[in-house]
């Protein structure tokens, strides 16, 4: 996959291999690589001075670090620029990649183990780019509200079951989202939220702290309950067999994913049926549809998150077009209808 349009990137890391990596593989795609930085103070100047399209950070480097790089920019009203930190797996940079991803981040690419082949990590820098860049971020519509008429709730049966697919601008839709939910919802919540294996336990504890409902990695043979919504963990698939039992898998990717958000929406879908509501999230690509598809066809509902108010307007888009949505909802709105579709 190459890029078409040049691109103009900044490359911030304190490992001179690390930037040579990450230019390298970003310049055999066609992008244009017009700064180079060791700390980030360098990083802050480069960026004043190019005015690049994005920023690749690294998060651990002397001086001021990724974190204070993202805060930085964010005074200075560059959060337009997307920044795309590229982190270690240690737990303690999957906690800060987290954080990075709080403070404004774009999204993230995990930085290779000794020995991987460079050329997923190469793929991976460049598709994130190129979404980036590609003008496919959101785009205000005004703000309006689309909701089907007339609202068709959910079975009044306790045995219901939520499930939240994301991916690009997860991390900080759901910090939005989770904490304006209550405790116990009343149902079921899953989650699924693209990242590398090493980052999701960090994401629950974050969202479990500023949450009523518990939030939780799912550690597999867990049963679904009305207080808890288990986040499924980076590299595995989590499924959904009779009786809502939780289990994870280690399956092959679908389509580059692992966790493929279908495979738990078809799985529930099956299980709850009409007792279903989906909720679709921003994110990239189309992760979703296949599920968004069997729950249409098992009676539940499905919510996706608006255009205004998506980082990236792919995977509700999949859903929205293949006309598959009951509401088309701004995410501020999105947990009160959750907790109006738990109550009904």
């Amino acid at each position: 996959m190459s890029i078409q349009t040049p691109t103009r990137v900044v490359v911030a890391d304190d490992s001179a291999m690390m930037r040579h990596i990450v230019s390298s593989s970003l310049s055999r795609a066609g992008v244009q690589i017009v700064g180079s930085a060791s700390n980030g103070d360098e990083a802050l100047a480069a960026c004043d001075r190019e005015r690049p399209d994005a920023l690749m950070l690294d998060l651990s480097m002397p001086g001021l670090d990724g974190i204070g790089v993202l805060r930085a920019l964010r005074k200075q009203g560059r959060s337009d620029m997307p920044v795309i930190v590229v982190s270690a797996f240690s737990p303690t940079q999957g906690a800060r990649a987290v954080d990075a991803l709080a403070e404004g981040a774009f999204d993230l690419v995990a930085k290779p183990a000794v020995g991987e082949s460079l050329d997923g990590f190469a793929a991976a820098l460049v598709a994130k780019v190129k979404d980036a860049t590609s003008g496919r971020h959101s785009r205000s519509n005004g703000g309006v509200t689309r909701r089907s008429q007339p609202r068709r709730p959910l079975h009044s049966s306790v045995s219901r079951v939520v499930l939240i697919a994301t991916s690009t601008g997860g991390p900080k839709a759901l910090a939005a989202l989770m904490p304006n939910l209550p405790a116990p919802l009343g149902i079921g919540t899953l989650i699924v939220q693209h990242m590398p294996p090493g980052f999701t336990k960090s994401l629950a504890a974050r969202l479990d702290q500023a949450s009523a409902l518990n939030i939780r990695e799912a550690d597999g043979g867990e049963m679904l309950d009305p207080r808890v919504a288990f986040l499924a963990p980076g590299g595995r698939h989590m499924r959904v067999a009779s009786g809502g039992r939780v289990s994870l898998s280690d399956e092959p990717e679908i389509g580059a994913l692992r966790p493929r958000a279908d495979l738990m929406i078809s799985d529930a879908a099956k299980v709850y049926g009409e007792r279903t509501l989906l909720v679709v999230m921003t994110g990239m690509g189309n992760d979703g549809l296949v599920g968004a598809q069997e729950v249409r066809r098992r009676g539940g509902r499905i919510l996706v998150e608006a255009q205004s108010t998506c980082t990236v307007y792919g995977m509700p888009r999949a859903v929205e077009e293949a006309k598959l949505a009951d509401e088309v909802l701004p995410l501020h709105e999105l947990a009160e209808a959750i907790a109006e579709e738990a109550a009904a």
